[in-house]
């Protein structure tokens, strides 16, 4: 069982934004910006493009409505969805808050948050979520 795979069964702790039987949304713990997020199927597929069409479609479905909960949680110009990602050999999805493109480049400095703080995103996030 991969790390995210882990991570969606809680078996290792995460900051819970969203979830269904087949998606897990949590946290990126290196975020961009506040409300940088995670998005995974439940089931361990290394790459995107390797999932099956339905199940694709689900998946942004389940992002999208993760990407407009981030939007009202931290209002921004828009929500930016990146698939890359060489170092875990399970598909995700990051959905980043933007201002501006600089928002969703990768090799800036990544925030540093307390644990308060990340558990008071994911819980705006959640709620939400729940709204969405």
């Amino acid at each position: 069982m991969d790390i995210f795979a882990k991570i969606a069964a809680g078996e290792i702790p995460s900051y819970k934004c969203a979830e269904n039987d087949e998606f897990y949304a949590f946290l990126d713990i290196n975020p961009l910006v506040k409300g940088h997020t995670l998005v995974i199927p439940r089931r361990e597929v290394d790459y995107f493009f390797d999932m099956e069409d339905d199940e694709l479609a689900r998946y942004q479905q389940f992002a999208k409505r993760v990407a407009q909960a981030i939007k009202q949680a931290f209002p921004c110009k828009k929500v930016a969805q990146v698939v890359l990602g060489l170092e875990v050999a399970h598909a995700h999805i990051h959905l980043i808050p933007m201002q501006s493109e600089a928002d969703a480049d990768f090799r800036r400095e990544k925030l540093k948050l307390s644990e308060e703080e990340f558990k008071e995103i994911a819980a705006k996030i959640q709620a939400n979520f729940k709204c969405a």
